[in-house]
């Protein structure tokens, strides 16, 4: 399976700004690659030109050795000749089709004989675990089911590469579970390359072998999902990820919940350059006042305001010179409202932005 190559890809459609600005990705055999970021980044702009449904205004795009855009090269090669699947956010299956007719209608394109196609549509139902519905129509299934044959037409033309653009969208939270499952079944076993359009964090994180942040058009970071997490290259994709979302604290000026954390940082790096330091819920410490604490870690002090449990875990919200500071835990804290407590993070779980937002590097103690 060849590797996709976007070269310094724009996409103007006539306005201001461009939806696709100065693109540089590439996506390798075998990747399942998450395009992430909100509506209106240009995801899925990125993914209908991959598909030849949009032509790039600037830049190139290449499928293994072949380059399939290149405006100023006059280089434009048809959809149906990239030996792409996609599959759409609203489905588009014929309405007049059965599920089977529905998916041997690529079948025909590729002018199959009858005998291979309805192997093929056999053997595509099975996996998909829809085999007794391939008689009935569209308007006869739920949005689950209908996502499935979606899914099936495209598998049945054996594609090299399947485009996804945000196709579990319309399901409810149980479909979208089973149908991440069933997405990463198959790229485990037909080792295919999949480009997977979201805005939802949660199926980048847990589909994807690697993840494209995007933001205004233009890439923001791309690397594995915990890169992503662990390192975000800025401060944009740091407060993308994460629910509850990273707490964040002012550092230029020094805000006054961020005292404490300044001078911390201060020992550590220019404080001339600080931003901002952005701390995941996750890796906050709540103590009680006077209990020891661990040489290096960045300590602040609070009250809590509520403790909510969410079914497994808790997410306690304590105040910090007025600012209201999310942690959570697997294990509930003895804390309680009013209390007034001490918090830590080690150095390594800090995450610290510069005054333009990139990420800073920081010195251990």
């Amino acid at each position: 399976m060849p590797t996709i190559t976007l070269n310094d890809v724009a996409k103007s459609y006539g306005g201001a700004a461009n939806a696709v600005d100065g693109l540089d990705l590439t996506i390798e055999d075998g990747d399942f690659m998450c395009l992430l970021g909100p509506s209106g980044c240009g995801k899925t702009t990125t993914i209908r030109m991959i598909a030849g449904l949009e032509n790039a205004t600037a830049g190139s795009i290449t499928i293994g050795d072949r380059v399939v855009d290149d405006p100023a090269a006059r280089r434009f090669v048809a959809p149906e000749a990239r030996d792409l699947g996609m599959v759409f956010q609203n489905y588009a299956l014929w309405p007049h089709l059965t599920v089977a007719d529905n998916i041997d209608y690529g079948l025909k394109l590729k002018k199959l004989d009858k005998a291979t196609r309805d192997k093929r549509i056999a053997e595509v139902l099975e996996s998909l675990s829809i085999t007794k519905y391939g008689d009935r129509y569209p308007a006869q299934m739920s949005g689950g089911q209908q996502q499935r044959v979606a899914l099936a037409r495209m598998l049945a033309v054996q594609p090299h590469t399947m485009l996804l653009d945000e196709p579990l969208s319309n399901l409810d939270s149980r479909l979208r579970l089973e149908m991440r499952a069933e997405l990463k079944r198959i790229h485990e076993e037909t080792n295919s390359t999949i480009v997977f359009v979201t805005h939802d964090q949660w199926e980048a994180m847990t589909l994807a072998t690697r993840v494209a942040v995007m933001f205004d058009g233009e890439l923001q970071q791309v690397g594995t999902p915990l890169d992503i997490y662990d390192r975000p290259a800025n401060r944009f994709v740091a407060n993308f990820l994460g629910v509850p979302p990273i707490n964040f604290f002012e550092l230029d000026p020094v805000a006054d919940d961020a005292v404490e954390a300044h001078a911390y940082l201060s020992r550590r790096v220019d404080p001339a350059r600080l931003g901002s330091l952005g701390i995941r819920p996750e890796s906050v410490r709540i103590h009680a006042p006077g209990d020891e604490l661990r040489a290096g870690d960045l300590v602040m002090h609070g009250v809590v305001d509520s403790v909510m449990p969410t079914g497994g875990s808790w997410i306690t919200e304590v105040r910090i010179a007025g600012r209201r500071v999310y942690t959570t835990s697997s294990v509930q804290s003895a804390a309680r409202p009013g209390d007034r407590v001490v918090l830590s993070v080690a150095g390594p779980a800090l995450h610290v932005f510069d005054r333009q937002g990139r990420r800073m590097e920081v010195a251990s103690a």
